[in-house]
């Protein structure tokens, strides 16, 4: 899963997955930005899969 970090202004790290829009989390430190992403992910996933949306954007 690709994932973009950035750090913004106030020192946290953000997270996006850009496969799954709207997917995005946050953390204190990078490892915990990027354990949060994961989580975020998987929920995301399951929240399209309920409303019978793709489950990435590239899906056919």
């Amino acid at each position: 899963m690709l994932v973009t970090v950035f750090q913004d202004e106030e020192g946290w790290y953000v997270a996006e997955c850009p496969a799954i829009p709207g997917c995005m989390s946050q953390g204190r430190t990078l490892e915990e930005a990027l354990e949060n992403i994961h989580e975020a992910a998987e929920l995301c996933r399951e929240v399209r899969k309920e409303k019978g949306l793709p489950l990435t954007a590239f899906a056919p």
